[in-house]
């Protein structure tokens, strides 16, 4: 709530200098102070900010809605932000119940419905209003949403392990984990359903609903997935500075020619063009493109943040050329581990409030039963003094 109360001081700020100050944006912001979001609808050649009005630390997640392009959901440090404008305007989302870190937000395929995950839990979206979904505690605060190729399957990355629920979202229930230190999570739709998970850097495969899993071959460990729009056995894949490429969902691998222009990068998230000439990536050193496969690589630039981490990459689902580009003040390893100790002290929260509670409903009552009757006692003039009085004339009027 502090980060929201400064960002609209802030924000007044800049209106105020606009009227006072002629040639002042009261818009913008420097994209090296603030996290934000942007958008390019040309694969990365020009990028415009997309988060009007909102001053935000970190931006984490971004979903935009299938049936409409307009509609986007953004996943932030300090709960989800809805725009019906394509980010002209935004406004907080629930913000009685989604409260903490967003970091995994997700519209359904057909739209309608949309999920995403706080440190308090998993809260579904349909009929315009948000309501928590059933789901087991290890699910919270979601890393990853992912829905499957049957109608109502839905996939769920949790510090826990993976979840599955099969009516849009509303109940969760845990599925076998292949394996332990699970950090991405991809699924396939057509023309069969594939879900994908790195489990410490290893990909593991499931085509039953994961119910059975197969470890993939790739040279080393992986460092982040992402599917292909164009091409439904395409994946892509992070190794170090290196981009892999896989058009049999991770059977074999091809290495870019390029890598890019930084030591050990963590990269977030990967886009590329139909013909794969055109490439944008993004993670922990900010954002880097390429126009010629892979071989060369040039840091975004033309008002994008440059020494700022970057998140997961977001396609418009009816636009392949458009991507969404999250960026963060705070290092996201570190947002990530407030939101699971952020979890810890509202499940430690709950004893000590209602033990709290409890006694001040207590103090409460003795209080106002004090008070209480220390007003009779006035109102009939009688304090402590009187009492000694009267019991005086009391004992005077015995001896008599």
């Amino acid at each position: 709530m502090k980060c929201s109360r400064l960002a609209r001081l802030l924000r007044i700020a800049w209106l105020l200098g606009a009227t006072l100050v002629p040639g002042v944006d009261a818009l913008a912001h420097d994209p090296n102070t603030y996290g934000g979001l942007f958008r390019s609808r040309d694969m990365g050649a020009s990028w415009i900010g997309a988060d009007v009005g909102l001053f935000l630390n970190g931006t984490l997640a971004l979903a935009v809605d299938p049936r409409d392009s307009n509609h986007l959901l953004l996943g932030t440090d300090n709960g989800l932000f809805g725009s019906p404008s394509g980010g002209r305007s935004w406004m907080q989302e629930a913000p009685d119940r989604l409260n903490g870190a967003v970091f995994a937000v997700a519209f359904a395929p057909a739209g309608g419905t949309a999920l995403c995950g706080t440190p308090a839990g998993l809260f579904r979206w349909t009929g315009g209003e948000w309501t928590a979904a059933d789901a087991p505690s290890a699910a919270a605060p979601a890393r990853a949403i992912a829905f499957g190729a049957a109608s109502g399957r839905v996939y769920l990355l949790g510090p826990g392990g993976l979840f599955a629920s099969d009516d849009d979202g509303a109940r969760f229930d845990q599925l076998a984990a292949p394996a332990s230190g699970l950090s991405e999570l991809a699924v396939v739709r057509s023309p069969k359903e594939v879900v994908l998970l790195l489990a410490a850097g290893r990909l593991m495969a499931s085509e039953d609903g994961g119910r059975h899993w197969q470890a993939r071959p790739a040279p080393g460990a992986l460092g982040a997935i992402a599917l292909d729009p164009a091409h439904p056995a395409r994946l892509w894949a992070a190794q170090g500075a290196g981009i892999l490429r896989s058009d049999d969902l991770g059977q074999s691998w091809q290495r870019l020619p390029g890598v890019l222009p930084v030591a050990a990068p963590v990269v977030r998230g990967i886009a590329a063009d139909a013909a794969a000439a055109t490439f944008v990536v993004t993670g922990d050193r900010g954002l880097f493109r390429s126009v010629d496969g892979g071989q060369t690589w040039q840091l975004g630039e033309g008002g994008l943040p440059v020494r700022l981490e970057s998140g997961p990459l977001a396609r418009d689902p009816a636009s392949a050329a458009t991507l969404y580009a999250v960026f963060s003040l705070i290092p996201y390893a570190e947002a990530w581990r407030s939101a699971i100790e952020g979890k810890a002290l509202l499940a430690r929260a709950d004893l000590l409030d209602l033990v709290g509670a409890g006694a001040l409903v207590l103090a409460l009552l003795l209080l106002g039963a004090g008070l209480v009757f220390g007003l009779l006692r006035l109102r009939s003039g009688r304090g402590p003094a009187a009492d000694h009085q009267a019991r005086a004339h009391e004992a005077a009027v015995l001896r008599r």
